[in-house]
């Protein structure tokens, strides 16, 4: 049985970021920029991106520096990186969501954090800093490019706690977290819900391993509902 070929995104760079722009055929009823997890790259997060489109959502996903086609390393610029994406569609959508995995969700939260007028932030299974600074003083060799030595000292600077406690009063937060990750303990997601403001929401699912949420069908599709009620204001807010 033959299926159609789904239509591609727009391709483009900006500043040496290289991203996918996925936009639906009617006006978007909200925009998400996608963050992908270390080691890996933009495609992998393709499936998301389509769903978005079909939902009525402008999603826009790019390789983190350091990784796929995007120039240089991964450094303590990623966060600039990220806010620049964010304008890059924010002309496109009535408001702009962050949905990030691992090292993306990490990303996003501190993203978060410095921009208020984000309407939500979904992380699944975010890395904090401690585990990334272990990562990095391991012997394990890392699957992308990095500045180690200056990553390792921006990383001593931020508290992923203290970012999630300073987004904006609007800034809704659905974090996604595997009882089995292997890599990321849940929690994590757990003490990072208890730091966030409402409107808040936290899912761990039983099982499951480091990655096995990001393609979970239902959950994508919670995680676009939860964009839509956040950027259609159907999720009150802080105070």
């Amino acid at each position: 049985m033959e299926h159609p070929v789904p239509a591609p995104p727009e391709l483009g760079e900006l500043e040496g970021l290289a991203y996918a722009r996925f936009l639906p055929d009617v006006e978007p009823r909200a925009g998400v920029v996608i963050l992908h997890g270390a080691g890996s790259a933009k495609e992998s997060h393709f499936d998301f991106a389509r769903g978005c489109r079909a939902d009525g959502i402008a999603a826009l996903a790019y390789d983190a520096r350091g990784h796929g086609r995007s120039d240089g390393a991964f450094g303590p610029g990623a966060i600039d990186d990220a806010l620049a994406m964010v304008e890059l569609l924010r002309s496109q959508a009535p408001a702009i969501a962050l949905r990030g995995s691992s090292m993306g969700g990490f990303q996003a939260i501190h993203a978060g954090a410095r921009d208020p007028s984000l309407c939500a932030v979904v992380a699944i299974c975010p890395a904090p800093e401690e585990l990334l600074m272990r990562h990095l003083r391991s012997d394990e060799p890392l699957r992308f490019r990095c500045d180690v030595h200056a990553t390792r000292e921006w990383l001593a600077t931020l508290d992923v706690h203290g970012a999630v406690r300073s987004f904006g009063p609007r800034t809704a937060l659905l974090l996604l977290h595997a009882h089995g990750d292997e890599q990321i303990p849940w929690t994590v997601s757990e003490e990072l819900f208890e730091a966030a403001h409402d409107p808040k929401r936290l899912l761990v699912l039983p099982g499951g391993h480091h990655r096995s949420l990001q393609h979970d069908l239902e959950l994508q599709a919670e995680s676009r509902r939860y964009i839509l009620a956040a950027a259609e204001g159907r999720l009150g807010a802080k105070g």
